[in-house]
């Protein structure tokens, strides 16, 4: 009884959670620019590691403070209004990499290079082949996720949870192994190249792997997600009334879907028209 709640707001513990994140995150950074400079990745891959323990062990300590009774209705409500802005940061992120791409596809260097621009000859990615396939598994990826949210939702059977979450988190995997294998079509065959030079050609295949690329790494973030929620589902720990950790995977699958579509239809379908 000394530790009853007698009110509805959560007091956090002292936690050393956000100081080891805010070191590993630097760490992450410095290493990065030491590893484009020419001197290993070896620094990028500790404050890497660090990121990724910090996520593990922060994320562990609030099932634990949900699983106690720490997350009351208005704590539920603050962690729902910061994943909404968490989900609108990476909104804008995405915003920049289409930015970059309709304006160097609307105004390529041959506006203002003069006569003796020679356009390149870029080898554009056929959007109706393996592109159109990973939007389906995508899009069915996100139907299994609502699947299983409404069972959990509306009193369905607790498998039904499961097994939406299951197809949801291995029709996430298909696609990361379908990108996986465009990447690898268009590196080894077309000749793609990342990063190679500043002519309009380069700029494409920098942008479209700079934005498929950050999008793909948000789908295996958000397949280890889906993951984490069908182990807590099969542990017992999601109600009806409680599920914020499950709401938050189906928020951030289905703005992973979103953003595909963004993308499938710009940058693969517009992307590969006339306008080049």
């Amino acid at each position: 009884m000394a530790h009853e709640k007698n009110h509805d707001y959560h007091i956090l513990n002292a936690s050393i959670w956000p100081f080891v994140g805010a070191v590993s995150g630097f760490t992450m950074l410095f290493g990065a620019v030491m590893w484009i400079h020419g001197n290993g990745p070896w620094m990028f891959l500790i404050g890497l590691a660090g990121v990724l323990y910090t996520m593990f062990a922060w994320w562990s300590d609030v099932v634990k403070e949900s699983r106690i009774g720490d997350h009351t209705p208005v704590v539920r409500l603050g962690l729902r209004y910061g994943f909404i802005l968490f989900i609108m940061s990476e909104v804008m992120f995405f915003a920049a990499w289409f930015w970059s791409f309709f304006k160097h596809a609307m105004y390529p260097m041959s506006e203002y290079a003069g006569t003796s621009y020679v356009m390149p000859d870029i080898h554009f990615v056929d959007p109706f082949h393996l592109p159109l396939i990973n939007t389906l598994v995508l899009l069915l990826s996100g139907c299994a996720v609502t699947w299983a949210h409404h069972a959990l939702v509306h009193g369905g059977s607790r498998k039904d949870v499961e097994q939406g979450l299951l197809i949801g988190w291995i029709l996430g995997i298909a696609f990361t192994g379908l990108q996986a294998y465009e990447y690898a079509e268009l590196i080894l065959h077309e000749g793609w190249k990342f990063g190679a030079g500043v002519t309009d050609g380069d700029k494409y295949y920098s942008t479209f792997f700079m934005a498929t690329g950050f999008h793909g790494a948000h789908v295996i973030i958000g397949t280890i997600f889906l993951f984490v929620c069908w182990l807590r589902v099969r542990a017992g720990h999601f109600t009806a009334e409680k599920h914020i950790g499950f709401e938050a995977a189906a928020w951030y699958w289905h703005f992973v879907d979103v953003v595909w579509l963004f993308l499938f239809l710009a940058v693969y379908i517009w992307g590969s028209g006339p306008v080049h």
